[in-house]
């Protein structure tokens, strides 16, 4: 997928490339990555258009023609509804975001609380934890509900709607933010993610507990396709709301 990221190919012609049958190998590479082979291959495309916006002065136009979009109007809605923002704006923040809004949903009478420690490598710096509740294992679009940590530690996510989430978080080393813009694989150096679920709330009971524990960002991972935040946009000494 990273060598034909352009490139028009289907799931029959990964498989093939595996020795697999089709249907086999949808399932080991879910079963691996914790999403579908086609939702893997749009979140990388989308990431490479990250990179290349923030380090190359390539039009929008080409951009989406050299991460294999046919239609800039498709590249750049299914851009927006991923990171967050449009490629423009992307570009022009610099590939950073002063805030993440979450999705609206309707909250139960008594709403359920997500709650556990988050933990790190012992001696690895970390950044900002931004920690979010997602409906998939992809961490794009708006989170259900989600927060912001200066250090590891405890983390609550209160108001979370009844539904199946699945709850990721990730990291970036202090000074290492503009790494992730130099190459397809920069962010193996600076980031780190964490993933658990998916998790079950259901409505009438209070909370429920999961622990997670940074570590680096591989390439089976999912990409993190949310702009990051902006670390001057974050008051000092407390955890934020996004």
């Amino acid at each position: 997928m990273h060598q034909n990221i352009g490139e028009q190919f289907t799931i029959d012609d990964m498989a093939r490339t595996a020795n697999y049958s089709k249907f086999h190998f949808s399932r080991a590479f879910q079963r691996v990555t914790g999403v579908s082979p086609g939702r893997f291959l749009a979140a990388i495309r989308l990431q490479e258009a990250k990179r290349l916006l923030v380090s190359t002065t390539l039009t929008v136009t080409d951009i989406s023609h050299r991460v294999g979009y046919t239609s800039v109007g498709t590249f750049s809605s299914r851009f927006r509804s991923s990171v967050g923002v449009s490629p423009t704006t992307y570009r022009q923040l610099g590939g950073f975001a002063p805030h993440i809004p979450m999705a609206r949903r309707a909250v139960d009478a008594r709403p359920a609380s997500v709650q556990g420690e988050i933990s790190a490598p012992l001696g690895s710096p970390s950044g900002l934890i931004f920690v979010g509740l997602f409906p998939d294992g992809i961490p794009q679009g708006s989170p259900i509900r989600c927060s912001v940590l200066h250090r590891p530690g405890s983390y609550t996510l209160t108001n979370v709607p009844p539904g199946t989430w699945h709850l990721l978080a990730h990291s970036v080393a202090p000074g290492r933010e503009s790494m992730l813009g130099d190459g397809p694989f920069a962010e193996d150096l600076a980031l780190s993610v964490a993933s658990y679920g998916p998790i079950t709330v259901r409505p009438g009971v209070p909370f429920a507990h999961a622990d997670l524990h940074l570590r680096p960002i591989c390439m089976l991972d999912p990409p993190v396709l949310l702009a990051l935040l902006d670390v001057r946009t974050i008051a000092l000494g407390a955890d934020a709301a996004c």
